[in-house]
C-alpha cells in the first residue's frame, strides 16, 4: 500500500491495528480469574492478595485514564499507542516472571497503566483517520468495541486452557505477541498523527483526576470486599470531594486535562453518563451471575463459562452491525433502541429462581449484549463528532475512566445486594439495570439527531 494514501482509505487497517490495543487491555480483565487458584497455590497467597491481583490492574487503568488520554493528546495518538503496547508487554512479561505475590501485583499496576494509555489513544487512532466521516467512524468504532467483546469472550476459555496445558505464568506471556503484532502493523498503516498544539500539562487537574478516581474505585472495590465501613466509605467520600475540586480547578485553568467545554454539549456529557450506566449494570449483574451460577445453581466454572458466551457473542454480533444501521436509521434511534433492547434483557433476568435453568436464561443473555453492542460504538462514536480531534484522547480517556468508576459501582452495589440472598439479589439488581437503562434511554432520546 502506498504511504502516500490518505488515512481515510486505509480505515481498515488502522482501525484493525488499534484494535489490538482494546483487545489486549480487556483481555487481561479476564484472563486473569481462571489463573487465581493456581497463583495462590504457587505463592501461597491468601485470598485477600489473590483478590489485588485482580483488582490492582482495574484500579490503575481506571485511574490513570484521564491522564492517558491528555498525554496522547500533547504527543499524539500514534506516538502514545505504540508506547502503551511497549509498555504493557514489558509489564506483562514481569507478571509472568513475578517471583511473589507483591511482585506480580505491582507490575499489574503497571499493565492497567499502560492500558489507560492504549484505550483513548487508539479511539484517537481512528477519529484521526475517519475525520470528517461520520459514517466511517461508527463503522470503525463498531469494529474496534467487537474486538474488546471478543477478548472479553476468550478470556476464560483461553486462560482456562492456557493453565492447564503450560501453567498461569502464560496468561501473562500470551500478552507479548498480541502486542508485537499491533505495534508492526501501527507502524505500517498509521501515519504519525499531528499532536495538539504545545500548550503547559494541567499538573493540579491530573493529580486531583489520579486521586479522586483511585479513592472512588479504590472505596467501592474495599467495599465490595470488606463491607461498607469506615475505611471504605471513607475513600468514596474523599474521592467525591477530590472530583469536585477537579472540575472547580479545571474551570479555571487555561489549559484544563478535560475539555469541559466540550462536555457542555449534550452527545458529550450523555455519552458519558449512559457509558457509565451500561458498565454499572452490566459488570454487576454478571458479577452477581458468576455467584448466581457457582454457589446457587451449583454448576462447574467450566460450564458456567460455557454458558456466559452467549453473553459475548451476541455482543460482537451488534458492535459489527451498529455502523450499518447508523447509517439507514441514525444514531439516535440505534442508540435508544439499543439501551431499550438491553433493558428487556435484565427484566428478564429478574425472572430467574433457583433452579432455573441455561435455557432460562438465554432470552436475556442474548437481548443484554445485543443492546448494548448497539449503544456503546454509537456513543463513543457520537462523543468523538462532539469534540475537537486534538482533544479526541481526553474525551475518550474521560468517558473510559467515568465507565470503569461505573463497572466498579455496579460490582459493589449488586454485589451487597446478593450477599444474603443471591437469589433476591440478583432479582432486584435485574430490576434496577432495566430501569436504569429505560431512564438512559429517554437521555439519548433527547440528543439531536445529527448529532
Amino acid at each position: 500500500m502506498s504511504t502516500a494514501s490518505s488515512p481515510a482509505s486505509r480505515l481498515p487497517l488502522i482501525t484493525t491495528a488499534a484494535s489490538f490495543g482494546l483487545l489486549v487491555t480487556q483481555l487481561d480483565v479476564t484472563i486473569v480469574n481462571v489463573a487465581l487458584d493456581a497463583i495462590g497455590t504457587a505463592f501461597d497467597a491468601p485470598t485477600a492478595q489473590l483478590q489485588w491481583v485482580v483488582d490492582a490492574y482495574v484500579l490503575a487503568l481506571a485511574a490513570m485514564l484521564l491522564s492517558a488520554g491528555a498525554i496522547g493528546d500533547r504527543v499524539g495518538p500514534k506516538r502514545a499507542f505504540m508506547a502503551g503496547l511497549a509498555l504493557f508487554g514489558l509489564a506483562s512479561a514481569a507478571c509472568g516472571f513475578a517471583g511473589s505475590p507483591l511482585a506480580l501485583i505491582l507490575a499489574r499496576v503497571v499493565q492497567g497503566a499502560a492500558g489507560a494509555l492504549l484505550i483513548p489513544s487508539s479511539l484517537a487512532l481512528i477519529a484521526h483517520a475517519a475525520h470528517g466521516d461520520h459514517k466511517a467512524r461508527a463503522a470503525a468504532v463498531g469494529w474496534w468495541t467487537a474486538a474488546g467483546g471478543v477478548s472479553i469472550a476468550a478470556g476464560p476459555v483461553l486462560g482456562g486452557l492456557l493453565v492447564e496445558a503450560v501453567g498461569w505464568r502464560w496468561v501473562f506471556f500470551v500478552n507479548l505477541p498480541l502486542c508485537l503484532i499491533g505495534a508492526v502493523l501501527t507502524q505500517v498503516v498509521a501515519s504519525a498523527t499531528p499532536p495538539k498544539p504545545r500548550v503547559p500539562f494541567d499538573i493540579p487537574g491530573q493529580v486531583l483526576a489520579v486521586a479522586a478516581v483511585t479513592l472512588l474505585v479504590g472505596g467501592l472495590i474495599e467495599g465490595g470486599h470488606r463491607g461498607w465501613n469506615g475505611g471504605p466509605l471513607a475513600a468514596l467520600v474523599a474521592g467525591v470531594l477530590l472530583a469536585v475540586a477537579f472540575v472547580l480547578v479545571e474551570r479555571r485553568s487555561k489549559h484544563p486535562a478535560m475539555p469541559l467545554a466540550a462536555f457542555r454539549k449534550r452527545p458529550a456529557w450523555t455519552a458519558v453518563a449512559v457509558g457509565s450506566a451500561l458498565n454499572f449494570t452490566y459488570y454487576g449483574l454478571i458479577f452477581v451471575l458468576g455467584l448466581y451460577m457457582l454457589r446457587t445453581l451449583h454448576w462447574a466454572p467450566g460450564r458456567a463459562g460455557i454458558a456466559f458466551l452467549p453473553l459475548t457473542a451476541t455482543f460482537v454480533l451488534s458492535n459489527l452491525v451498529s455502523g450499518g444501521l447508523v447509517a439507514r436509521l441514525g444514531a439516535r434511534t440505534v442508540t435508544t433502541g439499543g439501551l431499550l433492547i438491553a433493558a428487556c434483557g435484565y427484566a428478564l433476568t429478574a425472572r430467574l429462581g433457583a433452579d432455573s435453568g441455561l435455557l432460562e436464561m438465554l432470552p436475556g443473555f442474548a437481548l443484554i449484549p445485543g443492546g448494548m453492542g448497539l449503544a456503546i460504538p454509537t456513543l463513543t462514536s457520537g462523543l468523538l463528532a462532539s469534540v475537537d480531534r486534538h482533544d479526541a484522547g481526553a474525551a475518550s480517556g474521560t468517558l473510559n475512566a467515568c465507565r470503569q468508576v461505573g463497572g466498579a459501582a455496579g460490582v459493589a452495589i449488586f454485589g451487597a445486594l446478593a450477599s444474603a440472598d443471591i437469589v433476591w439479589g440478583l432479582r432486584i439488581s435485574g430490576v434496577v439495570a432495566a430501569a436504569l437503562l429505560v431512564a438512559a434511554s429517554a437521555l439519548t432520546a433527547r440528543v439531536d439527531r445529527a448529532a
